[in-house]
């Protein structure tokens, strides 16, 4: 019964003698014998097309490869100078190479595998231009509903590519600022100054202070008093600067000799001499707080006097007189007096409240 319900339920035309059969046969085969070198051109071109996309994106993805490996060592070639202590910083050329390597073979993946996927598509004679077309709308769809994503990743290439910071240098990202411990292409870690890790996008990034490039200024003021000789508090702090240089690490770190600018203020009973560094960049606190000990130590033994700063006047406040918050004497204090007792309302049913008004005329 289940073999008669399937042959009543095949509607296939069959052939009904063996006749049909050959000749359904050697129409099968003449149709194979007549596209056979088609369909063997087409799978040979398909075959071609995979080998040299392969190939190819194997051979850009090494070259990719090399090049990274030759700028890590570069970078590892200067690690332990005086310029590659000052200037290159081994893992942040190590991370920003290994970033940008990634960002590079995933684009040279893309373009050489979609090449060779519409390659083979036009191959198989399929219309390409709906195929195009719905990709394009899919495309800006997708776009416009990850806008901040794309934002956020194409900012974190040109950040690299740009090499606006990177690991080891002190910014001011305008949302937070810190040291920076990580850098990616969506996001970047800024180690703050409690400790604290900032995860910033890097679309929100409008402007970066990187205050680990170039160079840096040490600053300090040393106030001594008014009768102090200028000369010779000129003479020490240079002292301070040129003995300063000559010792490790600080010969290193000052890139130019210690400066006496000059005063910077001057009240009646102290001045302030300003006094100048150029230092590598990041390093300009430490050298500001050696510089200050050293000066210290080096005014005390002249016997040259430091004293504290004064008040600046806008923040100072006069003391209240006491008598302003007193109260000025009245009558109306002592309940008991005339001027009280008249004041006060008058109760009803009182001997006042039943006198008549007096009559005018």
């Amino acid at each position: 019964m289940f073999w008669s319900a399937a042959l009543a339920a095949d509607s296939t035309p069959r052939p009904k003698t063996l006749d049909d059969a050959q000749r359904s046969a050697t129409n099968a085969a003449g149709w194979v014998e007549e596209n056979w070198s088609t369909w063997l051109g087409i799978g040979l071109r398909i075959a071609l097309i995979l080998v040299i996309a392969f190939v190819l994106r194997s051979v850009v993805r090494r070259a990719i490869t090399k090049l990274i490996e030759r700028m890590n060592r570069t970078a590892q070639a200067v690690d332990g100078t005086a310029l590659g202590g000052l200037l290159v910083n081994v893992e942040r050329r190590r991370q920003r190479s290994a970033a940008i390597g990634s960002v590079l073979r995933s684009v040279a993946s893309f373009l050489i595998m979609g090449t060779a996927g519409l390659m083979i598509l036009s191959a198989l004679e399929i219309n390409l231009a709906p195929l195009l077309a719905s990709a394009g709308v899919a495309g800006v769809a997708i776009g416009f509903g990850a806008r901040n994503l794309v934002t956020d990743f194409l900012s974190g290439v040109f950040m690299i590519l740009e090499d606006q910071y990177g690991v080891g240098d002190t910014v001011d990202a305008g949302v937070a600022s810190g040291e920076v411990i990580e850098v990616g292409l969506r996001v970047t870690k800024l180690r703050g100054d409690n400790g604290e890790i900032w995860y910033v996008r890097n679309g929100e990034v409008k402007r970066i202070g990187n205050l680990s490039q170039g160079w840096a200024t040490a600053a300090l003021d040393v106030q001594v008093r008014a009768e102090e000789d200028l000369d010779q508090v000129r003479a020490v702090i240079t002292q301070v600067g040129v003995d300063m240089a000559k010792e490790e690490p600080w010969n290193e770190r000052l890139w130019e000799p210690i400066e006496v600018l000059g005063l910077d203020a001057v009240y009646l009973d102290s001045m302030i001499v300003r006094v100048s560094a150029r230092t590598m960049p990041g390093k300009a606190v430490g050298v500001e707080r050696e510089l200050r000990w050293r000066i210290k130590k080096a005014l005390n033994e002249a016997g040259i006097q430091l004293v504290g700063r004064p008040l600046d006047p806008e923040l100072q406040t006069e003391a209240i007189d006491p008598s302003e918050t007193t109260a000025a004497p009245s009558a109306l204090a002592n309940p008991e007096s005339p001027q009280a007792m008249a004041a006060s309302p008058i109760a009803p049913g009182s001997p006042s409240a039943t006198v008549p008004p007096p009559t005018t005329k």
